[in-house]
């Protein structure tokens, strides 16, 4: 840490000892990003204290929780100080050094998920052979360790391939789709170098994105929420769609399914998304492929905040304490969710201004917002918007979308002046 982070540390350590409730469960989240920020907002009325591990004290987590450490995950006495005393130990990521936390294990430390389980996240070619063995739908897949090896993969797929950075990597970074063998080449021979672990695997015919979430307790108990169509903008999710629209019965109970399945197998505890493709056989039928796995809330599990019995975040805290989970029926017909993302340039009125505009024409939408500063492409908050009677899914959309994009450029996009 530099002097000046030390010395936020200490200030926060001296507030954070009057910010217990007597006698309530205390869970560490690791990580301050709007998933930590959710969390504690859940927390508050579970009677849950959520402890957080944030990099600053401005960030979207800090801002609103009074029981923050300072420091860095990568600092094995960052996260031994914030896990102190901790009823539970959770993440809003995935890039937690496994070690620390078998060290937090061996000490007695209730760590959910734990790392035999995260160590899927973290490395997409764990993930995907540990996958295959369990007769997971994945992609032909291999490691990339060399020029030799991406040109093999490359003929053997015909020139279909993603070639994926083992870990890291999210919203579209780490993949690349090169289109020739040269550039494939140039690609690997340039990210080896550099020390970046990869692997391929055959791009697929992708008809749309799904995700399946469910959450499980370290007991056992799993329950899933309905599947939901994921749609990206250039790599960056901006909407989700809940229940996925126009998806055969069998397939959705499929992928609900092998989401149940893939958390029971590998043991994973609290929140997790399964991404899915969904592409068609060689007879035209749909199926579905998995993507990337998620062990904590996700996004395309905002809906669930505003359109389900249960939000993804309250149940997270739920399962992360071996407590009984609770109902995942949604509570409208559908409920759309659109990413408040960063436009291209801040607009002068104040945001709050912008989202007041919103409610007079969508009183129904309901915002939510990480206190992150302007950035093009930044995930700043959420829409969620309900079906009402008489309304078609479309104009959901639509609607969603209008609200979402106004937060940011301040401009009705079905409006011109």
């Amino acid at each position: 840490m530099t002097d000046s982070t030390k010395e936020q540390a200490a200030d926060w350590s001296l507030s954070r000892r009057s910010a217990h409730a007597p006698g309530s469960p205390l869970v560490t989240v690791i990580g301050d990003g709007q998933l930590a920020r959710m969390m504690h907002t859940a927390g508050i009325e579970l009677g849950v204290t959520i402890r957080v591990l944030a990099g600053t004290a401005d960030s979207s987590t800090a801002q609103v929780t009074p029981d923050v450490v300072i420091g860095d995950y990568t600092q094995r006495a960052d996260v031994e100080e914030v896990s102190r005393d901790a009823d539970a130990v959770t993440f809003d990521h995935e890039h937690v050094p496994n070690e620390f936390l078998e060290e937090l294990i061996d000490s007695g430390i209730n760590v959910q998920p734990q790392p035999a389980a995260l160590i899927h996240a973290q490395d997409k070619l764990v993930m995907r052979k540990r996958l295959r063995e369990m007769g997971a739908p994945v992609p032909p897949f291999m490691a990339i360790e060399s020029v030799e090896d991406i040109r093999g993969f490359f003929e053997a797929t015909s020139g279909n391939v993603c070639l994926k950075a083992r870990r890291g990597g999210y919203d579209g970074k780490g993949v690349w789709f090169p289109s020739t063998v040269e550039h494939a080449t140039e690609l690997v021979e340039e990210l080896l170098e550099k020390g970046t672990p990869l692997m391929a695997e055959k791009k697929v015919q992708l008809v749309r994105e799904l995700s399946a979430m469910v959450a499980r307790t370290p007991s056992g108990e799993v329950m899933a929420w309905p599947v939901v169509e994921s749609v990206q903008e250039d790599g960056i999710c901006f909407e989700a769609v809940a229940p996925a629209p126009n998806t055969k019965v069998e397939l959705l109970r499929q992928a609900e399914q092998l989401a149940k399945d893939v958390a029971t197998e590998l043991g994973v505890t609290g929140a997790l998304a399964v991404e899915l493709f969904e592409t068609t056989d060689e007879a035209g039928q749909p199926e579905i492929i998995v993507n990337e796995l998620a062990m904590r809330p996700h996004n395309t599990g905002h809906w669930t905040q505003d359109g389900c019995v249960t939000s993804q975040f309250e149940q997270h805290l739920r399962a992360v304490l071996d407590r009984p989970l609770g109902s995942t029926a949604p509570i409208a017909p559908c409920t759309v969710m659109a990413n408040v993302l960063g436009a291209d340039c801040d607009p002068g009125t104040p945001l709050h201004q912008r989202m007041d505009e919103v409610w007079r024409r969508f009183p129904e939408a309901k915002i939510h917002m990480y206190g992150k500063g302007w950035r093009p492409r930044r995930k700043m908050g959420h829409v969620n918007m309900t079906l009402k009677e008489g309304q078609s899914v479309e104009e959901l959309r639509t609607n969603a979308r209008l609200a979402a994009r106004y937060v940011v450029t301040g401009q009705w996009e079905d409006q011109q002046d």
